[in-house]
């Protein structure tokens, strides 16, 4: 079964992507502008993407003093994406877009990610521009998120500082303001940014006419001291390259310096940086420090990053996800051909009789089964997550805010679940290669390498899990996860209706009300130190449980459809991941409801 396949089956068979054209804003589609839409997708990955994922690894971005070089195959691959109109399919007509439904538009852009994410499909210039959509001013909006919706300009988002990581109250980039004419400049409060940003990705190329950087920083007070914590911590547009009120570029270099290339393990096709904001390289107006217009008020920097990274979280998911599908795929393709070992009757192995091919061996049946359950459980997952995306946009008000809800209690499922288990994947396919997936012949240990950074990307494993523990279970009073329950409860009742079903809805009870206990148990005490010692052990279960709901779904769908050997394939596979998946919820809660501090007060000089 192809991938567009399984693509279409859950689009428009389990999701009913289709009726979203009966909604005003999607009212200009169909089914026939959506098939359109991937179809022009599928084919950009398999001309422009797929042929250089290869030259993308093993070319890696090298800068010769002046500037980045990339592949040529790099260049051509974005003018194509760009003009695919992608970057701005869900937006409004005014804006160049195509109002295109987001579930639709997710659909499309995994063709991308599966056929090479190294090279990229604009991920974090579509999640800037967004985000200057939701908190710029009508000017910022024009001048910079449009033409990087066009293609024009690529955008950032400039978090990390090499001595903070991912705990952003201790950055150091500073902001002040630009001269006493500072909050007049048209594109907004205008500020001197200087400081150091590190893993930025798409930091510089010359792949655009300009880079848009969406810079954190804090803005000092009277006293020439800043605000301790998030607290005050401000958000602010850094172009690479300075632009008038009409978006052209006036000739003028920001002062945006190239520190230093980073080397990584995968994913080189994307240049990653060490950025220099404001060490006076290039000067401006004969001054050093980055010119920075402010993006909302002071102060309120990391609730508007926050619309960016929610964004790129789902999308990271997503990113994953395809690479674990194209090793699924490879490896399927490599177990049908490869004849090894001889088949096994009452007596052993029969030398005489002639080879067969490894996909008849039932391990490796297993390791294809479990590639085949992570990776399509996460594309259903991230599907699914983009339909709450449109149901919260255009739903009624109540269906809105209940997809509202959902949406922030999967969001670290949908990012941390895939980049674990479809990294896995990639591990499986590696392992039926045999010796020859170990070596660059063949495509696998690529996709694992370029894989391997989804657990770090966006927010670590266990950033993730505390967000999930700490916050997210938590937050309007539990009301999230009450709410999620209720779905998945939904899901078991239908399930209950159908002989064939019957045990897997009962297990998938139990577990719902195990994670509930787990939750209960973990907090019971009040000490954020003993409930979150194990929060990543409560991630991976309430993740593992989230996917057995979806895979109990997608079968109830399958029930319903054409009885053929997808539909069947469907069925068997989630009894797989009832049978040899969801166990292992029962380890990783043991410790949750513990409160078990094995790790937590392991002492230090023990190690």
């Amino acid at each position: 079964m192809s991938y567009r396949q399984t693509l279409e089956f859950l689009l428009y068979q389990w999701l009913d992507a289709a009726a979203l054209d009966q909604r005003t804003r999607f009212a200009d589609h169909s089914r026939e502008t959506f098939d359109a839409v991937l179809e022009t997708c599928e084919r950009i990955a398999r001309e422009k993407y797929a042929p250089f994922n290869r030259i993308v690894d093993t070319e890696e971005p090298r800068f010769d003093g002046e500037q980045v070089i990339l592949p040529q195959a790099t260049y051509e691959a974005q003018k194509a994406y760009a003009a695919s109109g992608m970057l701005s399919a869900a937006q409004d007509y005014e804006m160049g877009g195509m109002q295109l439904p987001y579930t639709v538009e997710a659909a499309a852009n995994s063709f991308f990610a599966m056929a090479s994410v190294s090279i990229g499909s604009g991920l974090l210039t579509a999640g800037n521009a967004n985000l200057l959509m939701a908190h710029g001013t009508p000017l910022q909006k024009d001048v910079f998120a449009k033409h990087e919706f066009a293609g024009r300009f690529s955008g950032t988002m400039c978090l990390s500082e090499p001595q903070a990581g991912s705990s952003l109250s201790d950055i150091a980039t500073r902001a002040v303001p630009d001269g006493d004419d500072f909050a007049s400049d048209p594109l907004g409060p205008r500020y001197r940014l200087k400081g150091n940003k590190m893993w930025i990705s798409a930091g510089e190329h010359e792949l655009t006419e300009n880079i848009i950087h969406l810079v954190l920083a804090k803005i000092p007070g009277p006293d020439g001291k800043t605000i301790p914590g998030t607290r005050g911590i401000s958000l602010f547009i850094v172009p690479k390259k300075l632009v008038d009120a009409q978006g052209h570029l006036t000739g003028e270099r920001n002062d945006v310096a190239l520190a230093g290339l980073n080397h990584k393990c995968g994913w080189r096709g994307t240049t990653n940086t060490l950025l220099n904001f404001g060490e006076g390289k290039y000067p401006v107006r004969g001054t050093s420090g980055a010119i920075g217009y402010l993006v909302g008020e002071p102060g309120q920097g990391l609730r508007c990053m926050f619309h960016m990274m929610n964004e790129a979280r789902i999308g990271i998911g997503m990113a994953a996800t395809m690479l674990g599908m194209a090793g699924y795929h490879a490896s399927l393709d490599y177990a049908k051909n490869r004849p090894q070992g001889r088949p096994i009757g009452p007596a052993g192995k029969d030398a005489t009789q002639g080879q067969i091919r490894i996909i008849e061996h039932a391990d490796v049946k297993r390791m294809l089964l479990a590639q085949k359950a992570y990776c399509e459980g996460a594309l259903a997952l991230n599907l699914y997550c983009a339909r709450l995306v449109d149901e919260q946009h255009t739903g009624p008000v109540q269906a809105a805010d209940e997809a509202r809800l959902l949406l922030e209690v999967l969001t670290p499922i949908a990012k941390s679940w895939p980049s674990e288990w479809c990294l896995e994947a990639n591990s499986l396919a590696i392992q039926i290669h045999g010796g020859y997936g170990y070596t660059r012949d063949f495509p696998v240990e690529q996709y694992w390498r370029d894989n391997r950074l989804n657990m770090i990307h966006e927010g670590t494993h266990g950033i993730q899990a505390l967000d999930l523990l700490g916050r997210k279970v938590l937050m309007e009073n539990g009301s999230g996860l009450a709410l999620l329950a209720d779905r998945i409860g939904t899901t078991i009742d239908r399930a209950r209706k159908h002989p064939e079903l019957l045990a897997f809805a009962d297990q998938l009870e139990q577990a719902l009300q195990q994670v509930g206990a787990a939750t209960r148990a973990a907090w019971s005490t009040g000490n954020p130190t003993e409930a979150l010692a194990n929060a990543v052990p409560y991630m991976q279960a309430f993740g593992h449980t989230v996917l057995a709901w979806i895979w109990l779904d997608v079968a109830l769908t399958a029930l319903g459809a054409a009885s053929d050997l997808a539909n069947q394939g469907r069925l068997l596979v989630a009894r797989f991941f009832f049978r040899y998946e969801l166990p292992k919820i029962d380890a990783w809660l043991n410790v949750v409801q513990a409160r078990d501090l094995t790790c937590a007060d392991f002492p230090e000089e023990a190690f």
